[in-house]
């Protein structure tokens, strides 16, 4: 990291990208970041595992 320290701000802003709003920005893990920003052949998903992701744990009011 040559003494710059960790960049949040740059990880920050990529999940605001992703339209992550700032609390669940910071309320994740690091398991699930990496999942999140993972490509496709890393392992992460796509919009159809998150469609289905969506459909099987709706959000409950």
């Amino acid at each position: 990291m040559s003494g710059q320290g960790f960049p949040w701000a740059r990880l920050l802003q990529a999940g605001l990208r992703l339209g992550l709003a700032p609390d669940a920005f910071w309320k994740l893990s690091l398991r699930e970041w990496r999942l999140i920003t993972a490509t496709k052949s890393e392992g992460g998903f796509g919009r159809k595992d998150l469609s289905r992701l969506l459909a099987a744990f709706p959000d409950k009011e």
